[in-house]
């Protein structure tokens, strides 16, 4: 089995195709219990006019169209970036065995930053999930996306 250092530098690919397509670098991949790279995917709402396109749904939609399936049960969702509100549901509701992220997303993280939803007790299904995982290779990459926007070399909120 290989490293979730492995699988998050292949999320770290998915987010620079973000970057060249001038979307906010995320990305993330879907491996199954094989270790099998079986979904990815970067963020591209502005490309797709689609405020649901973030890098975990987009990684998703593709394992679940490869499986035939929409539970991704005993697979791992690895993502650069802690999950918001949205992506934390859609984790949860295909019923993903585990959650590894990179950089923490003080702002609308839904893990550790904001909330841990993945903690309550109402849901029926739990995430087992790992952060800072290359956090300072997915905050750096952020960091220079948003300062290249502003013009500048400073850092910069990561959403």
């Amino acid at each position: 089995m290989r490293s979730d250092e492995f699988y998050m530098h292949r999320a770290l690919d998915q987010a620079r195709q973000g970057l060249a397509a001038g979307e906010v670098p995320v990305g993330a991949v879907v491996v199954n219990a094989e270790g099998e790279i079986v979904g990815a995917g970067y963020n591209a709402p502005v490309a797709g006019c689609d405020p649901s396109a973030h890098a975990e749904i987009r990684a998703l939609r593709d394992a679940g169209a490869r499986l035939g399936n929409y539970r991704l049960d005993g697979c791992t969702l690895y993502v650069t970036l802690e999950p918001c509100l949205m992506c934390t549901g859609a984790i949860i509701h295909a019923r993903l065995a585990r959650v590894v992220y990179g950089a923490v997303e003080p702002r609308t993280g839904m893990v550790e930053s904001r909330a841990n939803l993945f903690a309550q007790p109402w849901y029926n299904h739990r995430v087992v999930v790992e952060g800072g995982v290359l956090a300072t290779r997915a905050s750096r990459l952020l960091k220079a996306f948003f300062a290249e926007r502003r013009g500048d070399q400073g850092g910069a909120p990561t959403s």
